[in-house]
C-alpha cells in the first residue's frame, strides 16, 4: 500500500468504527446501564472511557501532527516512503478483547459525571479531529514524527499509527459492550420465559 491507500485505510477504520459506537447510544438505556456478572463497566461507561482514552490520545497526536508538519516544512526535502511498512501483529492486537492485559490509568476510568449526549457529542468531534490530522498530513509526513507507545509493548510507533491505535482501541471495546448485550440478553430472556 502506498501512503495514498494507508491514509484512506485507517479513515476508513476510524469513519466504521466510531459509527458503530455511535449505534450504541441507541441501545435501550436499561442495557446502558447493566451491570455486567464479572462486575465490570456498564456499556455507558465503556463509552465514556472510550471518549476519556481519545481526549489523551489526541494530546499526543495534535502534537505529534504538528511536530511532523513542522519536520517536513524543515527538511524542504521529498518524504522517503519506498520502505515505509504500516501496520503490525501488537497494533492489530489491540483491536482484540482480552488478548493481553491492559491496565488503565485512573484518569481514563469512567467517572459518570458527563451527560451521555455530551459523550456523544464529544466522540464525534474527536474522530474529525483525528481525520483532520491525517488531512494535514496527506503526503507522509506523520512517518517523521515517532514516539513511544508501552501498550503492548509497540514501542516507537509514527503519528499515523497513533491514530490507528485509537480507532483500534475503540474496537477494542466494541466487543466488550458486544458481550454485555449478549449477557443482558441471555439473563432477561431466561428470566421472562414462563416457568413450567
Amino acid at each position: 500500500m502506498n501512503i495514498k491507500e494507508i491514509i484512506q485505510m485507517i479513515k476508513n477504520v476510524m469513519e466504521n468504527t466510531f459509527q458503530e459506537i455511535d449505534s450504541w447510544f441507541e441501545k435501550s438505556e436499561e442495557l446502558r446501564t447493566y451491570k455486567p456478572q464479572n462486575n465490570g463497566w456498564t456499556i455507558n461507561e465503556i463509552l465514556e472511557h472510550i471518549s476519556l482514552t481519545n481526549h489523551f490520545l489526541l494530546i499526543l497526536i495534535n502534537k505529534g501532527t504538528k511536530k511532523a508538519v513542522e519536520m517536513a516544512r524543515k527538511s524542504n526535502s521529498i518524504i522517503e516512503l519506498s520502505d515505509y511498512i504500516f501496520g503490525s501483529e501488537k497494533l492489530d492486537e489491540i483491536a482484540i478483547y482480552n488478548s493481553f492485559n491492559w491496565i488503565n490509568p485512573e484518569h481514563m476510568e469512567p467517572t459518570g459525571e458527563k451527560a451521555l449526549t455530551e459523550i456523544r457529542t464529544l466522540l464525534k468531534s474527536q474522530v474529525n479531529q483525528c481525520l483532520t490530522n491525517l488531512e494535514e498530513m496527506a503526503n507522509g509526513e506523520g512517518t517523521l514524527y515517532k514516539t513511544m507507545m508501552t501498550v503492548n509493548n509497540l514501542g516507537k510507533i509514527d503519528v499515523y499509527h497513533y491514530i490507528y491505535f485509537l480507532a483500534q482501541h475503540a474496537k477494542r471495546h466494541i466487543t466488550q459492550m458486544e458481550n454485555i448485550e449478549k449477557e443482558y440478553i441471555k439473563l432477561y430472556s431466561v428470566d421472562s420465559m414462563p416457568s413450567e
